[in-house]
Formats: C-alpha cells, structure tokens, sequence
C-alpha cells in the first residue's frame, strides 16, 4: 500500500477522502472531533507540499436525498477553526458548479465537498457518480479508515479511475497498528470482546481464536456462552439461535489450550432501568426474571489477572451497560486495567472508545481506532475493500 509520502503533490488536485460523520448536538456544534483532528496530519501534508485540497466525506444516513441537518458545513467551520486556513464549501459533491470552483483552485487551497451521501449513487458504487468524483482529481488518498469496509464511490470506486492513489496517514497508522497487533505481536495476546451480541461478533471470536494466547468474554454476549454451558442467566440477554456456536466455541478453545475467561459474577437488576433494583450475585444465582447488565466485582479482579503479564492486549465492546451508571463499574474497571498495563493496547469500536473517554483514561491507550465496523472486520481476517483499491 502506497503512502501518500511517496506522492508528488506540488500543483495537483489532491481528492481526499476523509471520515467526517462526527456527533453533533441540537444546535449542531461538535461534541467528539476526534475523527477530524486524526485526518489533520494528512491535510496539513497535503498543505505544505502546496497541493490544490479537495476533500469528500459523508454525514449521517441522508438516504440520497439533500437534508440540511446533514450538511457539512460545520465541518467546514470546524476545520477553518483548527487550520486557521479558509475552507470553501461547495453546494454539492459532483456536477458542472463543483468542477469549476476546483479548477479555479490555487495551490493550498481547500475545498469541502458537500455530503457526498445526498446522492444515493454514492452507497451504490455507481460508475456515473465514480467518474464525476474522479474527474475532481490528479490524485486519490484515502484517510477514511472507517469507511473502508464500504465498497462505495468514493471509497473503491475513485480510486479505480485515479492512477496516482495512496493511504493517508490514519488509514496508514490504523493499518500499521493492527497488523502490529495480529500478525506479530508480543505475547501474551488477550483480546477481549463484550456487547451485547454474539452474533455480530462471531467470526471475530472465530477468527481470533487461532491468534490470541487468551480472551475474556463479557457485556450481553457473555450471557449467551454462559448459557450454552447450563448456566441459568434469567431474563438475561441471549440469543438462543446462537446456543450451539457458543458451546462449540467454547469447546475448540479448551482444545486449542486457549484459556477462556467468562464472569463469574454480575450486576444484576430488576429490568433494565438507571433506577432499577440491583444486587451482586453469582453467575448461578440470577434471580428468575432479573438481568445481568455488568460483570462483578469478581469477574473485575478475575478479567485484570488475566491482562496482568499481556504484552499485547485488543479490545472490542463493553463489559455492560456502562451508560447506565449503576452498570458501568465493570467497564471502566476494564479502561483503568488496560490503561495502567504495560502491554500495547488497541481499543476498536465506538462503545469501547466512548467507555475510554468517559474513564478519562484516554491518553494511556497505546492506540484508539477510529472505525468499529472496519475494526471488526480485520478482527475478522477480511480485508478491507478501501484498502485493497489502493493497489
């Protein structure tokens, strides 16, 4: 994969596509920039080798259809505001009104395109809406590693009709760690997966089964392995169609040597309430009708001997329903021990680095990634179609 280092800028249009999607509040003001300044390092690149700037990013699921809550002109003034650079932004992403203000671009401008999901082609990887986005560029860099297990227009489809294609450096830092991570890491490798399904987690598990040394099992989905072992988890989350994979799972494990961690304890409530009714109880003592909502204190300790001699540790998903601060203690325990180990550690996932966030333990994090789904899938052993388009 081609870095964007290894590209002459100098006067070319540069067409970067970037993962803008950030949350907003009602009075549409930022509240988590993270997936923008990430990209500043590419832009500032982009910059300083005195390219023409053009960048492309979604917002939100407009649907094809222009919505104005979905527009990027935040984004637009969120960049001016860390840049100190003035950022033009197109009344749309393709068409004869788009290619003209580009060609009257200066080197180091920047242009924003506006949301490119207002065009339903986009999601389609349709080839009419590719060329119109390949047509506003000399050069491609993908640095929207979130995206890039999408094959759409601007993510595969560009990058198909543009010679001169490279990874920025987030997608390249994202890369790097990763395989840093999987494909040699230092041992001891724990991962450690929880959300609430086992489902959408399954080939994962699967996956990194044949790579780790040990893995810890928590959040909703643990309910499921649990189950599938006779434990009586109540009114527990499951899933039952899945009862088989998880004892299955469990059992290649135990043949592969792979020490497995489940709760042994948890948090249960009387339904799921921030005001509910709750008491530690035993993994075997779920009250009839009551669910577990976070591990316990002894899943707590019993999860931090097991990351104590990690030298490598990835983590994926909650231990709870830690936006629930009666089931939160679980969770942040899990930030604060993979925080203060020695290992390196690579947290994926939205709920995971909003967990990092809300334990304030952020910058002790060796990496936080800035895409789950892309995540998951190289979790998974996928490659991502974005980065394979980068030749």
């Amino acid at each position: 994969m081609k870095s964007i280092r290894d590209i002459p800028l100098k006067g070319k249009r540069v067409l970067l596509r970037a993962d803008f999607n950030v949350p907003m509040n009602d009075q549409k003001q930022i509240t988590d920039d993270l997936r923008i300044r990430m990209v500043l390092p590419t832009i500032r690149h982009i910059l300083k080798e005195k390219g023409r700037l053009v960048i492309c990013s979604h917002m939100g699921r407009p649907k094809g259809k222009r919505i104005e809550e979905f527009s990027l002109a935040p984004i637009a003034r969120h960049i001016e505001s860390l840049l100190g650079e003035k950022v033009t932004l197109a009344p749309d992403c393709i068409g004869g009104e788009v290619e003209a203000i580009v060609e009257k671009m200066t080197e180091g401008e920047i242009v924003l395109l506006e949301n490119l999901r207002f065009h339903a082609e986009e999601t389609e990887n349709d080839p009419a809406f590719s060329e119109q986005l390949a047509r506003l560029a000399d050069v491609y860099i993908n640095d929207a590693f979130a995206v890039s297990h999408r094959a759409h227009a601007s993510v595969v489809g560009v990058a198909d009709r543009i010679a001169e294609k490279a990874a920025g450096f987030l997608l390249q830092t994202e890369m790097d760690y990763f395989h840093k991570s999987m494909d040699a890491p230092a041992r001891p490798l724990v991962a450690v997966i929880g959300g609430a399904k086992v489902s959408s987690k399954l080939g994962a598990l699967e996956n990194m089964l044949g790579k780790v040394d040990r893995m810890i099992i928590g959040g909703a989905m643990a309910n499921t392995f649990l189950k599938s072992i006779g434990v009586d988890v109540g009114a527990s989350k499951i899933e039952d169609d899945l009862l088989e994979n998880a004892r299955q799972f469990i059992d290649a494990a135990d043949a592969r040597g792979i020490k497995l961690y489940l709760p042994v304890d948890f948090v249960a409530a009387d339904r799921f309430a921030a005001d509910a009714i709750t008491k530690n109880v035993t993994s075997k003592e779920i009250p009839t009708g009551w669910m577990a909502l976070d591990i316990g204190p002894a899943s707590t300790i019993l999860f931090k001997e097991a990351l104590e001699d990690a030298k490598t540790i990835i983590w994926n998903g909650p231990m709870g329903a830690f936006e629930m601060d009666a089931f939160s203690r679980g969770t942040m325990a899990m930030c604060q021990n993979i925080a203060s180990s020695h290992a390196l550690s690579i947290v994926g996932g939205g709920d995971s680095s909003a967990a990092v966030k809300k334990s304030g333990e952020e910058r002790n994090i060796s990496y936080m990634s800035t895409g789950g789904g892309a995540f998951l899938e190289l979790m998974e052993g996928k490659t991502l179609p974005g980065v394979d388009a980068l030749g």
